[in-house]
C-alpha cells in the first residue's frame, strides 16, 4: 500500500512539476521578449480557404488562404496615459466632452502619429522599432508629423521581424477578434453587443448630459474568449493595411500594396452595433494625417 502511495505522490509530483516547467518556460519567453504582461499571446495558424466563416469574412474568405504567425497583442487599447508617456497631441487634445482621463482610449491620433509611438516606444524600452521612414528608425529623425498627405511617409515600411511594438494587420485583428475557432460571434465575445461594446446604442444615443456619452475607461467591458477588451466598441482601431474595397484571393496577408487610406476596424462609442461585428471593415474615408474623437488604436508585437 505505502508503495502504491509512493508511486501516486511521484507521479502527481511530476505532473506538477511539468505544468510548473511549461509556465516557466512561457515566463522566460516572455522575460526574453520584455513582454509586459497586458499583452496576451495569440497563436498563429492558417485559414486555407475552403470554409466560410460566421460572420462572413472579407478576410478570412473562401478561396484566400492567410497564414497568421504567432504574435503578441496588447488586451487593452492604447491609453491616453501610455499614449502621453511618450508622444505629445498634434492637434486637438481628449476633452470632457469625448471622455478624458488617463485609463480612456487615447483618440485625435492620426495614422502618422502612430508610427511616431510605436517606433518612440520601443526605442524607450530597448527594442528594435519596426517602422522606417526615409531609411530611419528614429522618429526624431522624420521630421514634423505631416498634417497633410505626405509621399514619404506613406511609404513607411515595416519589419514584421524586429521585436517592437507595431500596428495589427487586418487579418491579425480579425484574428484576435474572433473565438479560437473564428465562427461562433457575432461580436468579440459576445452575441448580445451591450455585453462587450460600447457603442451607439449605450453611449452617444443617451446625449451629452449622460455620463456614459463618449468614450469609457478600457477593460470596462467584457473580455472575448482571447482575454481581449474592446475590440467591439469604445473607439476605433487603425491597423496596418490600406483600404481596398474587394480582397482577392491573391492579395498577401498583410493587403494590398498601396492605397489612399488605412484601415479602422472595431467600431466606436458614436457609431451603430453593426459596426462592432467582428468581420465589419471600417472605411470613414479619414486620410492618414486626419485625428478624430472616436479613433484610436491597440498595439501587437511579432513572436519571434
Amino acid at each position: 500500500m505505502k508503495k502504491r502511495f509512493c508511486l501516486i505522490g511521484i507521479i502527481t509530483a511530476l505532473i506538477v512539476a511539468g505544468v510548473a516547467l511549461a509556465s516557466c518556460s512561457n515566463l522566460i519567453e516572455d522575460l526574453k521578449l520584455k513582454m509586459p504582461a497586458d499583452f496576451v499571446k495569440i497563436n498563429g495558424g492558417t485559414y486555407d480557404g475552403t470554409a466560410p466563416l460566421t460572420p462572413a469574412s472579407e478576410v478570412f474568405k473562401v478561396g484566400r488562404r492567410v497564414v497568421i504567425s504567432d504574435f503578441y497583442i496588447c488586451n487593452h487599447e492604447v491609453t491616453q496615459a501610455e499614449y502621453e508617456k511618450y508622444c505629445t497631441y498634434g492637434g486637438s487634445s481628449p476633452s470632457d466632452t469625448y471622455g478624458r482621463g488617463p485609463n480612456h482610449p487615447v483618440y485625435y491620433v492620426s495614422w502618422y502619429d502612430v508610427l511616431v509611438y510605436c517606433n518612440k516606444r520601443s526605442i524607450a524600452e530597448g527594442l528594435s522599432p519596426c517602422y522606417k521612414i526615409n531609411g530611419k528608425t528614429n522618429p526624431d529623425e522624420w521630421g514634423g508629423v505631416p498634417t497633410s498627405s505626405n509621399a514619404t511617409w506613406n511609404a513607411v515600411t515595416c519589419n514584421f521581424d524586429a521585436s517592437g511594438y507595431r500596428l495589427p494587420t487586418e487579418a491579425e485583428w480579425e484574428y484576435s477578434a474572433r473565438s479560437e475557432n473564428r465562427d461562433i460571434f457575432t461580436y468579440s465575445g459576445s452575441n448580445t453587443v451591450g455585453d462587450v461594446a460600447w457603442y451607439k446604442g449605450n453611449s452617444y444615443d443617451l446625449g451629452t448630459s449622460s455620463p456614459d456619452y463618449g468614450t469609457h475607461d478600457v477593460k470596462t467591458k467584457a473580455p472575448n474568449s482571447k482575454g481581449l477588451y474592446d475590440m467591439s466598441g469604445n473607439v476605433w482601431e487603425w491597423c496596418w493595411d490600406w483600404w481596398c474595397g474587394t480582397i482577392e484571393n491573391n492579395t498577401p496577408s498583410v493587403g494590398v500594396s498601396s492605397g489612399l487610406r488605412r484601415i479602422e476596424r472595431g467600431g466606436s462609442w458614436n457609431f451603430g452595433m453593426n459596426s462592432c461585428v467582428v468581420s465589419y471593415r471600417g472605411n470613414s474615408g479619414l486620410d492618414l494625417y486626419s485625428r478624430c474623437y472616436d479613433l484610436g488604436f491597440r498595439l501587437v508585437r511579432s513572436a519571434n
